[in-house]
């Protein structure tokens, strides 16, 4: 199934995600459709960050999570602290090959063997103020709304091009 996207950057995969780490965000998306939570991967933030996953919840919370597939990867981020004025709730991701120890306490964590994912340490809750959530909800429902338009143009072309 092709991931779209209506703007050329930042694209939902764009080479830098590991297959490692795309593996973890199935888990995590399967995860959350359970907990019914509509989710975004790669969202671009008012503060120029990008998301690896945004949800939000049947009751209006933003949950972020952060992807990392290494010690590596989270040795080499230091902007994950940014996401914290984004979000109700911020989790990183992981799995099981990755300690879960070097995780930073004050935040979530979830377990994603790519088939399920499993949320082992509930996020702190940092309630967002009222416009901050009100243009978050805005950014996610164009979002959401962009993709849905592009990915059903493509449904047509395809549809086009197998009947010529």
């Amino acid at each position: 199934m092709p991931i779209v996207s209506p703007h050329p950057e930042p694209t939902l995969v764009d080479g830098r995600q590991s297959e490692r780490a795309l593996l973890v965000r199935r888990g995590v998306q399967r995860l959350f459709r359970h907990l019914r939570h509509a989710l975004l991967p790669e969202l671009g933030l008012a503060s120029g960050r990008r998301a690896d996953l945004i949800s939000l919840s049947e009751k209006g919370e933003i949950w972020i999570v952060e992807i990392k597939s290494s010690i590596e990867d989270l040795k080499a981020d230091n902007k994950w602290p940014d996401y914290r004025q984004h979000c109700d709730r911020l989790f990183f991701a992981t799995h099981p090959g990755v300690p879960l120890e070097i995780f930073p306490e004050d935040c979530g964590m979830i377990l994603s063997d790519g088939y399920e994912a499993e949320i082992v340490r509930d996020a702190p809750e940092h309630k967002l103020a009222p416009a901050t959530r009100k243009a978050l909800t805005l950014r996610f429902a164009r979002a959401s709304a962009d993709r849905l338009l592009v990915a059903e143009q493509l449904a047509y072309q395809q549809a086009e091009d197998e009947a010529e």
